[in-house]
């Protein structure tokens, strides 16, 4: 009988261990983990673009900037008088009609690439939003995960600490046999009740269980389909 307190302590143990490996707050985490990775590549790659866009703006802004200074220039020599030649001064108001129209061609890619940057932006602002949802979410998530795994392993501490006193009086060469069979399959014992045994349910046949019922009390007995040490008690059906 002791050793069924024994297998009832294992069971116990063996349940909080897989509750403990399989929280739902785990998944949960782990699908935040994923989803952080995937938004943290998909902001890197927005600042990128967006940096890009940023130099070509810069760019954009000193090539205008260049024209203008070139047309102010020449327009100024224009108006000084400096230019007395009518062939000169026909030549200076073709090239600043040039001018202008370079000017508008570098102000129209100029609003595109602002435009782009904006977008750009946006796509960041909005990403890096995200994120910080994301991380606000997996912090209680983890947070959660902590305060279940703490529980567990408390309520388990206690049956370890229940477990060490169930072990007394039972004999070594048993308890290394259960030790052997639990290793393979969870829990090595299982009790014997009402013809079945209690670990792989299965019914025992009339001759077993008289071959069961002539052994000795302290005679080991094995489950012919699971392994299991079969623990004999009133409610055996012998």
């Amino acid at each position: 009988m002791k050793l069924l307190d024994v297998c009832e302590l294992d069971s116990r143990a063996l349940q909080l261990r897989h509750r403990r490996a399989h929280l739902p707050q785990a998944a949960v985490v782990a699908e935040l983990q994923a989803s952080k990775k995937t938004t943290d590549d998909a902001v890197r790659d927005a600042r990128v673009t967006r940096d890009d866009l940023e130099r070509v703006q810069k760019k954009a802004d000193a090539d205008v900037e260049a024209v203008k200074t070139r047309r102010r220039r020449d327009q100024e020599r224009m108006d000084s008088g400096a230019i007395s030649s009518a062939k000169d001064l026909e030549r200076m108001q073709h090239e600043l009609a040039t001018l202008d129209r370079r000017i508008a061609v570098l102000e129209d890619e100029e609003l595109e690439v602002m435009e782009q940057l904006e977008e750009a932006q946006a796509k960041v602002t909005r990403l890096e939003a995200e994120l910080a949802e994301i991380d606000e979410k997996l912090a209680v998530a983890v947070d959660s995960v902590d305060v279940e795994t703490a529980k567990i392993d408390t309520e388990l501490a206690g049956v370890l600490e229940e477990r060490t006193p169930a072990l007394e009086g039972i004999p070594d060469d048993l308890l290394a046999l259960y030790t052997r069979l639990s290793d393979k399959m969870g829990v090595g014992a299982a009790e014997l009740r009402a013809r079945r045994c209690g670990g792989c349910n299965l019914q025992l046949d009339p001759a077993e269980i008289s071959r069961i019922r002539g052994l000795a009390a302290d005679e080991v007995v094995r489950c012919e389909e699971c392994s299991r040490i079969l623990v004999r008690t009133a409610e055996s059906g012998l």
